[in-house]
């Protein structure tokens, strides 16, 4: 039996995700809900979330709650102190350090992030034990993995 693919998802995809509702973030928690793939999150990409929602699009605060429901968003434990330092070490920029600290205490199979300037195709990332992409990568991926 094939292991479910766990992804870690980076604001700007939950923020896509209720923002747009054709885009590949969407379809990645439609997947989640029919059990194809594993949702995480860490509880600082969460927060970031909901602030954004809330200062951006208040009246989108249900439909975040119901997606991240309904899809079984499971928030992955607090990086170590050891995971903070490495991911500082890889990313200059704090915000997205935690992030990546956080996706490294998941262990997910993917990052998945918006953020081309950080965190895709960004070189110094390349030796992390998980893949790193956009909602299209991982949908990409996951056509192949469960085609196999």
């Amino acid at each position: 039996m094939r292991k479910t693919p766990e992804i870690f998802l980076d604001t700007s995809v939950i923020i896509a995700a209720v923002m747009s509702p054709t885009g590949g973030a969407r379809l990645l928690f439609h997947l989640a809900q029919a059990g194809t793939v594993k949702l995480l999150v860490g509880s600082g990409v969460l927060k970031e979330a909901e602030e954004v929602i809330r200062r951006k699009a208040p009246e989108l605060l249900g439909l975040l709650a119901q997606l991240l429901d309904e899809a079984g968003i499971e928030i992955s434990k607090p990086p170590t102190a050891a995971q903070q330092k490495k991911a500082k070490s890889l990313l200059s920029y704090s915000p997205d350090a935690n992030v990546l600290a956080q996706a490294m205490a998941a262990k997910s199979d993917w990052l998945v992030s918006h953020d081309k300037k950080h965190f895709v195709g960004n070189p110094g990332l390349d030796d992390l034990p998980f893949r790193l992409g956009t909602p299209g990568d991982v949908i990409a991926w996951l056509r192949e993995y469960l085609s196999i």
